[in-house]
């Protein structure tokens, strides 16, 4: 019964976003309330949301004032520099910029937090995409490939959940998947590639006639409510001010590697330091946060309202639930090759599981199973990082950071989805034949 409602729930989910039929926050408080009351756990039901929106409450204030940071960044200038060094090296070519924005992604997700590649890649590269009147989808999706490849290295969360829950070494896990991570790697920058090819026949059949996506001007704005004569916001910084707004940014992305504070603290911190230096004005200030505060509300919103949809899931047991079912309906005759259908399914499987539930929940149940075959446990984890909550998690609506990557971008769930996940789905599947090929996994587990 909570299996069928779970199954219900994120199938509901899934058609009422991607086909546009509600708003994604309408879907996702929603959709978990009406099948927990099926169920019969409408009394619950507080408790149960409130528990979900405590969990996701650090990274939707990290997020908030994340978002504020960078755009004030953006507005001083700060990453001109580097678009103009985009610019000339892509030389307005939509295929370079596209297989850049792979690169800069890969080299951003070093440090194996999806919220702060997110955060630096889109803030850096938007107005890049604007310019060439390149499609955010394309911007968004890309991003996604990079960053969900990069998620397997050993200091991400999904390699050292598998690594925690079947009591392995992290280096049992990742070492033999190398050859299959380069791999994944080639794949996202040829996807790049052929995506931004597309891209490019996609402007060059619309003749550039009406110029590229219109950039919004950041050398003024006018606040709203405060009447006229309201000061606006300050075009670009001067050298000294660029000089300290660098300083600051890499000392914050220093203290984020460092982990020298919560990461909500330390955006606060960062945020409130800026604002001060480059808008020491009240109206400025005023008008900065007026300016931005849209963007802020509609990712937080969305961070919060997948803090109650994961909330009821969990706290309903239906997530559980659906663990047992799928683990119970695998045929004995695809026993022997359980490794390898652990692979294939890890990355649709982010659309359905939290990384919790399905690596301390499904992977044991998988693992053992896989055992009675007489297999080697790490081969199911390595399986399992070929794409769940890797390749697969900037697509998942029950990880905080795709809402990030959506909303700082500017594209709908539904959307993206669409757009990427046959390229995603295809980075797994490039890894899984060369883990079979390498001997990281078995083609059929051994008797």
């Amino acid at each position: 019964m909570l299996a069928a409602l779970g199954f219900c729930t994120i199938g509901g989910f899934l058609l009422l976003t991607m086909f546009k039929r509600v708003s994604v926050l309408v879907a996702l408080v929603l959709t978990p309330v009406v099948t927990a009351v099926a169920g019969g756990y409408g009394d619950e039901l507080g408790p149960m949301a409130l528990d979900g929106l405590s969990q996701v409450a650090p990274t939707g204030i990290m997020i908030a004032f994340a978002v504020l940071y960078f755009s004030l960044m953006i507005d001083a200038g700060l990453f001109e520099p580097l678009i103009r060094a985009i610019l000339r090296i892509a030389k307005n070519d939509p295929v370079r910029v596209a297989v850049g924005t792979a690169v800069l992604t890969m080299c951003v997700g070093l440090d194996g937090d999806g919220a702060s590649t997110f955060l630096i890649t889109i803030s850096a590269l938007l107005p890049v995409y604007r310019r060439l009147g390149m499609s955010r989808l394309v911007l968004a999706g890309i991003v996604a490939l990079g960053a969900g490849v990069m998620n397997m290295i050993p200091w991400g969360g999904p390699t050292a959940r598998a690594a925690a829950a079947l009591k392995l070494d992290t280096s049992d896990v990742i070492t033999p998947l190398l050859p299959a991570f380069a791999a994944g790697l080639c794949w996202v920058l040829l996807a790049s590639y052929l995506i931004g090819r597309r891209e490019r026949t996609r402007l060059g059949a619309l003749g550039r006639e009406s110029g590229p996506e219109p950039t919004p001007e950041p050398t003024a704005v006018a606040a709203t409510g405060d009447g006229p004569g309201t000061p606006r916001v300050a075009a670009r910084a001067g050298t000294a001010l660029t000089v300290f707004n660098l300083a600051l940014t890499l000392a914050l992305l220093t203290c984020l590697v460092l982990e020298a504070m919560p990461l909500p603290v330390l955006f606060v911190l960062a945020f409130a330091i800026a604002l001060l230096v480059n808008h020491p004005r009240w109206e400025d200030q005023q008008a900065l946060l007026e300016k931005h505060g849209n963007s802020v509300v509609l990712v937080t919103t969305m961070i919060f309202a997948a803090g109650v949809f994961t909330g009821i899931l969990t706290g309903t047991g239906m997530i559980g639930k659906m663990a047992h079912a799928i683990v119970g309906v695998i045929p004995d005759g695809l026993g022997g090759h359980l490794p390898a259908l652990v692979a294939v399914t890890s990355m649709p499987l982010s659309l359905v599981f939290t990384p919790d539930a399905y690596y301390f929940g499904i992977l044991p149940v998988l693992a053992g199973t896989a055992d009675s075959f007489g297999t080697d446990p790490a081969e199911v984890a390595r399986a399992a990082v070929l794409g769940q909550m890797t390749t697969g998690f900037p697509l998942s609506p029950l990880t905080a950071a795709t809402f990030i990557l959506l909303g700082m971008s500017g594209v709908q769930l539904g959307e993206h989805q669409r757009f990427i996940f046959r390229w995603a789905f295809g980075s797994t599947l490039v890894m899984t034949a060369v883990a079979m090929a390498t001997g990281a996994i078995p083609v059929c587990i051994r008797s």
